[in-house]
């Protein structure tokens, strides 16, 4: 019976916060991308669902005969714990990039803590690593009791400041999770005190972060978040500072989760999931659409690119030029690609095959998980991604390496 009471309320609780969200005005437009020199890339390239060879190293793809520009290869520092795990990337505003990661025993442990290092261009290396948050600190600048630490995303703010969010649980697994977030005015040296998001009047669980959040044109954030208790499906919120001033549901049910969002206009955006499917359901990545600057999601057609239930990562280039990372198979993460859709184009093409284990036994077979994209220029990425959930892989695309893959394509349409 106490159940059965408390599920009610629970419910109760749910209805009330949404009745009180949807009586906020209408939201901002998105702040969308500023066109750049354009680069195309030709039809020539595999689909995304198409199989390939496996590969020992990272090798392009596309059928060129010109010396390749070099990709530029490393690791995330080295801090000595035994697991790490979801990565994400910055850009600072003197050209680096800022990492985070989380790192402990195992996942989900006491001893977790989330790192920091930079990469500097210029010197081609990454600095030592030090720690953002570890369990400790939570617990005395949240004053609540935190039993573990988990995926951190930075976000640059409307006034130039760095905020990274991160998620907290405090009693059970990930499903009783709520995000936190801190403050940087130096670019990530110093942090203030950590601060709760209330995402919810009543009940503030199960509300997790994966992807980068979006700006508004009034300069506050929206935020791709998702839930993992009762029901398994991905939320969008609207962020003033440390506030949740409005959120949105972006799908629904058991399925859809780590929602990464594609601006495609002031009022227009699409999110891409990650699938958390029965196994009866097709291992698809599920598709919403917005056409309102997100304050209303409809589900669409999936994206007929195969997952296994894992997280992607998407990043839109200056020109329009859209890349996805992500394990196009069905089942397990033994292999990680990156994926690509011209500007003028719906179809996604794999453009480098990250990582392949497929000729491995299943029990040699490694993990490549989370991956997550980043732009300094407009027209270069960097990604980071687990490899095996013992290290941190970095992967540098500079823009030779697209107008090269775009240049060789079109001499090949030429002959």
């Amino acid at each position: 019976m106490s159940r059965v009471i408390a599920f009610c309320f629970l419910l109760l609780a749910s209805v009330l916060g949404y009745l009180h969200i949807d009586s906020r005005p209408a939201w901002a437009p998105f702040v969308e991308d500023q066109p750049a020199e354009t680069i195309h890339i030709s039809e020539q390239l595999p689909d995304a669902t198409e199989a390939s060879k496996p590969v020992k190293s990272l090798k392009n793809t596309a059928p060129v005969k010109a010396v390749q520009p070099s990709l530029r290869l490393d690791w995330l520092p080295d801090t000595g714990a035994p697991s790490v795990h979801a990565a994400s990337l910055i850009a600072l505003k003197d050209g680096a990039v800022r990492a985070f990661w989380f790192a402990g025993s195992r996942e989900g442990a006491p001893d977790v803590v989330i790192n920091t290092a930079v990469f500097d261009p210029r010197a081609s290396r990454w600095s030592t690593p030090t720690v953002v948050m570890d369990r400790v600190s939570a617990e005395k600048g949240l004053s609540r009791y935190i039993a573990k630490l988990g995926n951190p995303v930075p976000a640059r703010m409307a006034d130039g400041r760095m905020q990274l969010f991160f998620v907290t649980v405090s009693i059970g697994g990930w499903a009783g999770s709520s995000i936190s977030t801190v403050i940087s005015d130096d670019e990530g040296l110093r942090w203030s005190q950590p601060q709760r998001l209330i995402s919810s009047p009543l009940i503030n669980l199960s509300t997790l972060v994966k992807s980068p959040a979006i700006a508004f044109a009034d300069g506050r954030l929206g935020l791709p978040a998702y839930h993992e208790w009762i029901g398994r499906f991905g939320e969008f919120l609207r962020i003033e500072a440390n506030q949740v001033i409005d959120k949105r549901r972006m799908s629904s049910g058991r399925g859809s989760i780590q929602p990464a969002v594609f601006v495609d206009g002031a009022q227009e955006a699409s999110a891409f999931f990650r699938q958390t499917r029965s196994s009866t359901q097709q291992k698809q990545i599920p598709v919403s659409e917005t056409k309102d600057a997100g304050q209303s999601w409809v589900t669409t057609q999936d994206l007929e690119i195969a997952n296994p239930n894992s997280a992607l990562a998407a990043l839109t280039l200056a020109n329009g030029t859209r890349l996805m990372v992500l394990n196009n198979i069905e089942a397990g993460r033994y292999r990680l690609v990156m994926v690509m859709r011209e500007s003028n184009s719906l179809q996604w093409k794999v453009i480098q095959v990250l990582e392949d284990d497929e000729s491995l036994a299943n029990d040699q077979r490694r993990e490549f998980s989370y991956p997550y994209l980043v732009s300094v220029s407009g027209a270069d990425a960097h990604l980071v991604y687990t490899w095996d959930r013992k290290k941190i892989r970095h992967v540098y695309f500079p823009a030779s390496w697209f107008k090269y893959v775009s240049n060789g394509l079109k001499e090949k349409e030429a002959q």
